[in-house]
């Protein structure tokens, strides 16, 4: 891939040309609509491009370089469709259409454009009057088109005589400017009342919460000149109420970045004033954080909180007559343009609308089964985000989610709110959200008395959750919307990365990587090797890579889920509960109360704890199903007291199912390799036999990956005492088919030699045996010698060559010669006459057999053949047997670049001299 960025600049025509004029056809039919309406005169802020190659892992690159480019100028907000249209159309270049793929960034002031081109510009070109055939959904294929009408802002198609160009658009989302808030104007007697001039304390407070600043209002406030408060710590002087059940302090609430709320702040009277105060989190030149608070008397919030609360009855017409939207005067204007700020905005002001201590706000699922916590105030938030309550808790009106409610005590019907459980808060009124008749989710406000909440309170915050629940659907679509979009990019990506092996741990490892950190904070994946095992801890995996260790030891001890085939993601409790109980056991002897030093234990307290809270949330367990049977078990969990999304868990749901295939390819894959390997390994010779007065040396590469033995063979074996019988031979075709007929030549050949019988008789019993396999046989080349070392140091054989190549003999003098002549192959005819020749071996004499790999290895029209190979053997004088093998296969390596297409063998014998004293 080549890349290059070009910041800034102008470019009126930023498609590349590459120096031929482009001829445009403009798509008609439906595709006609999406024609380059783009400014010529807009200003290009910066570019960037890269070639990918024609294979399938430059559609992975290309994604990531759309991404981080995107990312890089700041566009988060249309990465995700960029992603997924930039993968469909260079998989249609590089995949589809065979050739290599550009790719064009350009920013400009409106949004980005993509511009993919390739090389085959006459594939589906749209003719003058004809209708697009956008392609069928289920192709593999052809959905690039149908992605950018439906994601693109704008989108087209160029062709050039060399090339053929798709462009797509993408709009950056508006952003509002200008006015921030405001309120609708209202009548003198609704306003606020202010005691004389409105007063507001700023204070300023460091990192350690000590007082850095203390202006003139807040010495008047409070009593208090500038000198003695600066350097005190804030706590010292604020009263904060402790609301039951929720742990935030003002220490926690001044590291907030944005805080809102009520408090006391003690007086130099002795008295506590009740301020309303905003904070707001800051860092100066240095980079050194600072809290800004702005303080009021609480009766005069209005001051700082906004938009301006009016009573319920006011909401419809402002003081001069004009209407104003209910909506916008309970969540203020202009409302957050995020579902999470609008829920959270609501529960705040539906709170104060009651007065109340806590709200809540929970959305309903798909099939209104069940309801979803997603925004709260005053409740320990972090505890209750995203836990899951039902729809319909019993079959009474107070049970029901559907229906407005009011509880007068909690403590007299203990779990009517399973929300509230623990908090302290005794009386609550629940009201429904509903657009067309479908609930849509449930807004309550709680207080900490009894008996605080009438059906009067139920009307007004009915009234409020009619008014805002079309908008929090809106929203929630939105949010929906956008999360199925990255949901697409994000399986797009993973199914590319799981089909890219086959090696079964880096599968279980990308398993893990693809969920930590994007849809949990740990995973573990346990592994059944068949139906008779038990789920076996594969792999684990936490976005703390220290905590590993941990998470490993607890779930080792505790049994692993039950393997059950239902699809879907169920809780799992054991690992919370087993966390639970390790953390109280180690706090207990951090404190010395199960006997024993406690020196020696309390130096663990710290991991097992982490570890506890590292998995004390929830943990969901989802099967891995793989051809209607249970391979694994996918684990996702949370830290402490967190819940999973269902959208998330429906995403964890389809990549479960991806991952399970591809590790059940692996697990084939893996299987078949093994077997495959076995096998070849037992149709290899045993060691070679030593010889005196011969050395022998065999070099074997077999053709294809993951190959062993393949069509050519070899074998030296001993005969009788003092004769040893050697061979080599070539069946047709490569691969396993040819490795059984190998087996079938080599295990014959040593038999019949055994029985006596001369080298002639020995080929034609081969050759029947050949033939008898039928349709299965195959045609044999075959070189096959039998050798006496001789007492003066020669060598004596006698060979049959069967239509292979011929043996060729070294002389000490250089001169090389063929050692035997041509006869007819095996496998082919009924009768052969095969006859044998006498070959003798003086000292320093090679005999080198090959297969016609070796011979017939190509460069383009170029073949080494028998002549160079008796070229390259004329260079050998003098060189023991193994070199002179691998002399030989070095030349045929670097003869051509590509891999080797066939089989090749080499068979060296050299009788060395006499040994002397």
């Amino acid at each position: 891939m080549t890349t290059g960025l070009i910041p800034g600049g102008q470019n009126p025509d930023p498609r590349p040309t590459g120096g031929l004029p482009q001829q445009r056809h403009e798509p008609v039919g439906q595709a006609a609509l999406h024609v380059d309406n783009r400014s010529r005169s807009s200003v290009i802020t910066a570019r960037a491009a890269a070639s990918f190659e024609p294979v399938g892992r430059s559609v992975a690159t290309a994604r990531s370089f759309v991404r981080d480019t995107l990312q890089g100028w700041g566009f988060a907000d249309i990465v995700d469709d960029a992603v997924v249209l930039t993968s469909e159309l260079v998989t249609n270049a590089v995949v589809h259409a065979g050739t290599s793929a550009d790719v064009l960034c350009l920013r400009s002031d409106d949004g980005v454009r993509i511009e993919v081109a390739d090389r085959y510009p006459e594939r589906e070109i749209p003719l003058q009057g004809q209708a697009v055939n956008m392609g069928n959904l289920d192709r593999e294929g052809g959905r690039g088109l149908q992605l950018c009408a439906a994601l693109a802002g704008r989108w087209g198609v160029d062709y050039t005589p060399t090339q053929k160009q798709v462009w797509f658009q993408l709009d950056l989302p508006e952003r509002r400017v200008g006015t921030r808030t405001a309120g609708p104007s209202l009548p003198a007697d609704l306003l606020p009342l202010a005691d004389g001039r409105v007063r507001v304390a700023v204070v300023q407070i460091d990192r350690t919460c000590a007082i850095t600043s203390w202006n003139e209002d807040a010495e008047e406030l409070f009593g208090y000149a500038a000198e003695q408060v600066i350097g005190k710590p804030l706590t010292d002087l604020a009263a904060w109420p402790h609301t039951p059940g929720t742990s935030t302090g003002i220490a926690e609430a001044l590291q907030l970045s944005r805080w809102e709320g009520s408090y006391g702040i003690r007086a130099a009277n002795g008295r506590v004033t009740s301020v309303y105060a905003s904070h707001l989190r800051v860092r100066d030149t240095g980079g050194e954080p600072s809290t800004v608070c702005l303080l009021v008397r609480d009766h005069e919030r209005a001051v700082l909180q906004t938009p301006l609360r009016v009573p319920a009855s006011d909401t419809n017409t402002s003081g001069d007559g004009q209407s104003t939207d209910p909506f916008e005067v309970f969540i203020g204007s202009p409302a957050p343009d995020d579902l999470d700020g609008l829920l959270q905005r609501t529960v705040e002001r539906a709170r104060d609308m009651l007065d109340g201590d806590s709200a809540f706000l929970l959305l309903a699922t798909d099939d209104e089964t069940e309801l979803e916590v997603r925004a709260s105030t005053g409740l320990p938030s972090a505890r209750q985000r995203f836990a899951r309550v039902p729809v319909e808790a019993g079959p009474g009106r107070y049970s029901s989610a559907r229906m407005p409610a009011v509880h007068d005590d909690l403590a007299a019907v203990p779990g009517a709110v399973p929300l509230l459980s623990g908090t302290g808060m005794r009386s609550v009124v629940t009201v429904p959200l509903k657009v067309e008749g479908r609930l849509t989710g449930s807004l309550g406000v709680a207080a900490e008395g009894p008996g605080r909440y009438s059906n009067e309170e139920a009307l007004r915050l009915q009234f409020a959750a009619d008014r805002i629940a079309l908008a929090v659907e809106s929203a929630r679509l939105g949010e929906l919307e956008k999360l199925r979009r990255g949901s697409l990019s994000f399986l797009v990506e993973a199914s590319d990365l799981l089909a890219g092996t086959l090696d079964r741990d880096q599968t279980l490892a990308l398993m893990a990587q693809m969920t930590v950190p994007t849809l949990a904070t740990w995973c573990a994946v346990y592994t059944i090797a068949d139906q008779a095992s038990e789920p076996y801890l594969s792999y684990v995996l936490h976005e703390d890579e220290e905590l590993i260790d941990g998470i490993k030891s607890l779930l080792s001890k505790i049994q692993p889920p039950d393997p059950v085939p239902t699809p879907g993601a169920r809780v799992w409790s054991a690992p919370g509960e087993a966390a639970h109980q390790a953390a109280l056991r180690s706090s207990m002897r951090s404190l010395g109360l199960s006997g024993g030093p406690t020196r020696q234990i309390a130096s663990g307290i710290g991991p097992t704890l982490a570890t506890a809270s590292a998995v004390g949330g929830e943990t969901v367990v989802l099967p891995l199903v793989a051809r209607n049977r249970v391979i694994g078990m996918l684990t996702l969990g949370k830290p402490a007291d967190e819940h999973f999304r269902q959208e998330i868990l429906e995403l964890a749901e389809d990549l479960s199912r991806r991952a399970a295939l591809a590790l059940d390819n692996a697990r084939l894959y893996s299987e078949r390799t093994a077997i495959s390997q076995s096998l070849q390994r037992s149709l290899l010779p045993p060691e070679l036999p030593e010889i005196d007065g011969v050395e022998v040396e065999v070099i074997y590469r077999a053709a294809g990956e993951g190959n062993e033995v393949g069509g050519d063979f070899y074998d030296v074996f001993p005969i009788s005492d003092g004769a040893y019988g050697f061979a080599i031979g070539d069946v047709c075709g490569t691969g396993p088919n040819a490795a059984a007929v190998t087996g079938l030549a080599r295990h014959a050949l040593r038999l019949l030699a055994r029985e006596g019988l001369s080298g002639p008789a020995v080929l034609e019993r081969l050759n029947n045996a050949i033939l008898d396999e039928g349709a299965r046989s195959r045609f044999l080349t075959l070189l096959y010698g039998e050798l006496w070392p001789q007492e003066d140091g020669s060598a004596r054989l006698k060979v049959v060559c069967a239509g292979h190549p011929l043996p060729l003999r070294l002389r000490q003098d250089g001169t090389v010669e063929p050692a035997a002549e041509p006869q007819p192959l095996l496998g082919v005819m009924d009768d052969l006459e095969l006859y044998e020749q006498t070959v003798t071996l003086d000292p320093g004499d090679v005999l080198l057999c090959v297969t016609d790999g070796v011979t017939e290895r190509r460069e383009g029209t170029r073949m080494l053949g028998d002549d160079g190979l008796a070229d390259v053997l004329t260079t050998c004088t003098g060189l023991t047997a193994g070199a002179v093998a691998a002399r030989i296969m070095r030349a045929v390596e670097r003869f051509a670049s590509d891999a080797p297409s066939d089989d090749m063998a080499i068979l060296a014998m050299r009788v060395p001299g006499l040994q002397t004293d």
